[in-house]
């Protein structure tokens, strides 16, 4: 009897991973290279993390992570912070089908139909995602959006990435 209880808390340990693939973050603050370095140092820290990419012109950072991790966006916020230096914009590339099954978690901010791929590419648009400027317009924007306007960093709203 002991067997498909623990069957049982592994699968349900399995559907809380996010299965995040990566994560594109367009920092915000930077003004040298050594700006750079502490974003990147900071990502490459993070258990699961496969490769960091960089670019300089656009202060844009690109982390692939390792598969069956169990990363949020909030980790990747922290980091980026904790460098001393802010998100502009973040879109994170998760899998589908986690994406569909938890929308508690990640809710849509616009209609539109989920491709049929396995990954979908979305927009982090809270507060702390976007820059100050664009959160004024957004809160506007989806004030009939109840849950959009609380503060609660275990929620994501997103819109898909076009």
């Amino acid at each position: 009897m002991r067997i498909p209880i623990y069957i049982l808390l592994l699968l349900m340990s399995l559907s809380t991973t996010a299965q995040i693939s990566k994560i594109e973050i367009q920092a915000t603050g930077l003004t040298c290279s050594m700006c750079s370095n502490a974003i990147n140092k900071q990502l490459k820290s993070l258990s699961d993390v496969e490769n960091v990419t960089t670019d300089l012109n656009t202060n844009t950072f690109v982390v692939f992570l390792k598969p069956n991790n169990t990363f949020t966006p909030k980790t990747f916020k922290d980091s980026v912070e904790k460098a001393g230096f802010f998100i502009g914009t973040m879109v994170v590339t998760l899998d589908n089908s986690y994406l569909q099954s938890n929308t508690n978690q990640f809710i849509a901010l616009e209609d539109k139909t989920v491709t049929s791929s396995n990954e979908a590419a979305i927009r982090i648009l809270d507060k702390g995602y976007v820059t100050q400027k664009e959160y004024k317009k957004l809160q506007k924007k989806y004030a009939k959006v109840a849950s959009y306007s609380g503060v609660n960093e275990e929620v994501y709203h997103y819109k898909f990435n076009n």
